[in-house]
């Protein structure tokens, strides 16, 4: 399993910045946040692409995924508002167009959260309505989506992972997946080890990430109460091969450096353990 981190711990820097120093910190991959300062969809010129690409040949990275701005703001694929909608679904189309640019082929989705009054029903309807012409798009550019189950503060459709995995199975689309958040699946008290059974036979992506089982923190591994060795195991198990992304809160990017630092050593220290 190679260690990759999200550019949003770097939110106040450049992204070339963030490349540079994610791999000095010895980092094998980025998640590349798709909002500004970093590749939002209006910036990324071929030219600029072409610069990244460069840099991250460079570096000796690899992208693990991309991550378009979306969660709460300023996407909801499944609004009632059809304007809402139909520009949430062009947004993450762009998106993709950014992600290819760069190189990725993984792009990541939010389920979004239903309005007051709209209740689950039609929430789920414009949800599957947008995802089915996402999918579409996606497939003539061989672009993989992944869906990344949240929890209740975030989302009231898509919470857990066997939501997911039933959304996926009910759409028969080989190119959804799941992005699986340690943290998330922590705050809805499921089974880490039960949710890799899950979503072992689906393409899936991991964030890596702690909390106290109160709040979506995105703290450290070690820094929170999820017991991670078990999860690691099962991983292992399964024959992962891919990344493991920290995705790490707010409260770091004031010393990014310092928490890349303590983020890769306490994650080595947890794989030596399995």
């Amino acid at each position: 399993m190679k260690l990759s981190q999200s550019t949003f711990l770097y939110f106040n820097y450049p992204l070339e910045e963030a490349i540079k120093r994610l791999s000095l910190h010895g980092y094998e991959g980025v998640e590349i946040w798709g909002g500004r300062p970093h590749a939002y969809y209006k910036d990324i010129s071929e030219k600029k692409a072409s610069y990244i690409r460069g840099l991250i040949e460079k570096y000796g990275l690899e992208i693990s995924a991309f991550i378009p701005a979306q969660f709460r703001y300023p996407t909801c694929l499944c609004s009632p508002d059809q304007g809402v909608r139909k520009d949430s679904v062009q947004y993450l189309k762009d998106s993709m167009v950014t992600s290819l640019r760069l190189g990725c082929n993984k792009v990541s989705l939010c389920p979004g959260h239903t309005l007051y009054g709209q209740g689950y029903k039609n929430g789920m309807e414009q949800l599957i309505e947008s995802l089915k012409e996402l999918l579409e798009f996606a497939a003539g550019k061989n672009v993989v989506l992944y869906m990344e189950p949240a929890h209740r503060f975030e989302s009231d459709l898509i919470v857990t992972v066997e939501d997911g995995v039933r959304l996926i199975n009910e759409m028969d689309a080989d190119n959804l997946g799941i992005v699986m958040d340690t943290g998330h699946c922590f705050i809805n008290k499921e089974s880490l080890v039960d949710c890799v059974s899950m979503v072992k036979d689906i393409p899936f992506h991991i964030h890596l990430d702690d909390n106290r089982g109160f709040s979506d923190d995105h703290m450290i591994p070690g820094e929170g109460n999820i017991c991670f060795v078990p999860f690691l195991q099962s991983l292992k198990k399964s024959g992962y091969q891919g990344f493991l992304t920290a995705e790490l809160g707010w409260g770091y990017t004031i010393e990014p450096d310092t928490a890349a630092y303590k983020n890769r050593t306490a994650v080595k220290y947890l794989l030596d353990k399995i």
